[in-house]
């Protein structure tokens, strides 16, 4: 596989040299969409699981941007079976609008470890035998919010490292499917295709009802400006 399409496990096992057991990789989607919420995902590996030892993760794992839709339906839960936990939180247009597109992902992610912490086996495991956190991105911007855990932030993890690749694929399948169930619901705009995205329908939708309960109003203002039938 080339290495500049796949994931390995490299830097998590750089991290994982010392004394720290967890690597808790971090990505989000819908960061640029104009419906529907952000989604961070968070996803456990642990290097004491035969799984890691093995690095035998699912083959098909990519960035999931590059994966089809019917990959990372094949593929996730087979992610999720390899991983040793994993959560999505989520911040919703609302908060978006109110907070700013920083403050929501930190809020999202937040509630994806508060969802790990309560429901992963070993949770206190995690504070005391060491977890790193390995962030995609060229800052930290979840500084201050992460407790105990260290954070590594990495350009293109989410194309170069398999805890982050699975992170983001469950939180793409995830909030695809919360997309689609929005769609449900206002079906006006189509949702189940585009999931919130800049499709030319999904504006040429806007432009005919205004926007949703579900849009992010200020975001719109931006895209759309000076156009009187839109209600912001």
């Amino acid at each position: 596989m080339s290495s500049k399409t796949f994931p390995s496990l490299k830097i998590e096992t750089q991290l994982l040299a010392d004394a720290a057991r967890y690597v808790i990789g971090i990505d989000e989607v819908g960061r640029g969409a104009l419906a529907g919420p952000v989604a961070v995902g968070v996803a456990v590996i642990d290097k004491l699981s035969p799984n890691f030892k093995n690095a035998d993760w699912p083959v098909a794992l990519a960035d999931s941007k590059l994966m089809t839709a019917k990959s990372r339906a094949a593929t996730a839960p087979l992610v999720g079976e390899w991983v040793a936990a994993w959560q999505v939180g989520y911040a919703s247009a609302a908060e978006i609008d109110e907070k700013g597109i920083v403050s929501a992902l930190v809020l999202a992610a937040t509630r994806a470890i508060e969802l790990l912490l309560k429901n992963f086996h070993d949770a206190t495991g995690l504070i005391t035998d060491g977890t790193i956190i390995l962030l995609d991105g060229s800052h930290n911007w979840l500084a201050g919010h992460t407790g105990a855990f260290e954070v590594h932030h990495q350009p293109k993890a989410d194309r170069d490292c398999v805890s982050v690749s699975a992170a983001a694929l469950m939180a793409k399948v995830s909030r695809d499917a919360f997309m689609v169930e929005l769609a449900s619901h206002h079906a006006r705009y189509g949702f189940e295709g585009h999931k919130g995205y800049g499709a030319a329908s999904h504006l040429a939708a806007i432009r005919e009802f205004g926007p949703s309960s579900e849009h992010r109003v200020t975001w719109l203002s931006r895209i759309l400006p000076g156009e009187r039938e839109i209600d912001f």
